[in-house]
């Protein structure tokens, strides 16, 4: 298991935009399972919504992306680069998330070609699915 400062060893992100607190399973340049434990002083909490805070999708999104970067930027010759969004497919919400939610992401990296590459991500909150999508990472 990764903790936090371990996560910022590989990703290039920093609050408050570094969207995983900690790492539970790494297989670098094949998948990653991350947490992030969604805070009531996040700082996207007064405004969406005020009275009724739900996580904002595309930050949802982003902590998925995170999750796999972690994956491909793990491997040795990857390190000290950034994933880069080349592209998001297929991306679907099915839950809401909100403060006092642990957010768990998965990314199975299913292709690689050249800088390019391509994972199946997942977020559950719990056991239920809240987001699902294919992402595309340019790697630079």
């Amino acid at each position: 298991m990764l903790d936090r400062e371990a996560v910022k060893e590989i990703l290039p992100h920093r609050e408050p935009f570094l969207l995983v607190d900690r790492v539970l399973e790494l297989e670098p340049g094949v998948r990653a399972v991350g947490e992030l434990d969604v805070r009531e002083d996040a700082f996207w909490v007064p405004g969406h919504f005020p009275g009724e805070p739900i996580m904002p999708g595309v930050l949802v999104v982003e902590a998925m992306a995170q999750t796999g970067a972690l994956a491909l930027l793990s491997v040795p010759e990857n390190r000290g680069k950034i994933a880069l969004f080349g592209g998001i497919d297929k991306l679907r919400f099915k839950w809401r998330v909100e403060p006092g939610d642990t957010l768990r992401m998965e990314c199975e990296i299913s292709r690689q070609r050249g800088p390019l590459g391509f994972g199946q991500a997942r977020a559950f909150v719990g056991e239920r699915l809240a987001c699902s999508g294919e992402l595309m990472f340019a790697i630079r």
